[in-house]
């Protein structure tokens, strides 16, 4: 499944469990620990092949920088 699929379709059963009273039914709890378990092992897969940044924010850079002068 498409990684924007998944992001779409859990946002989707948010907003249901929303308007549900802050519930899921039985099909959506499954369906949702699904679309979690794929995106959560996407994201492990963007740390395990570096493509995270790790580095400070260039806010910090930047106040480092005006406290130097």
């Amino acid at each position: 499944m498409k990684p924007a699929l998944v992001l779409k379709e859990m946002k989707e059963l948010r907003e249901s469990w929303r308007k549900q009273g802050f519930h899921y039914n039985t099909e959506q709890q499954k369906r949702y620990d699904e679309l979690l378990k794929l995106r959560r092992e996407r994201v492990k897969s963007f740390y395990a092949n570096d493509r995270v940044w790790k580095g400070p924010k260039k806010t910090v850079e930047k106040k480092e920088k005006e406290e130097e002068t």
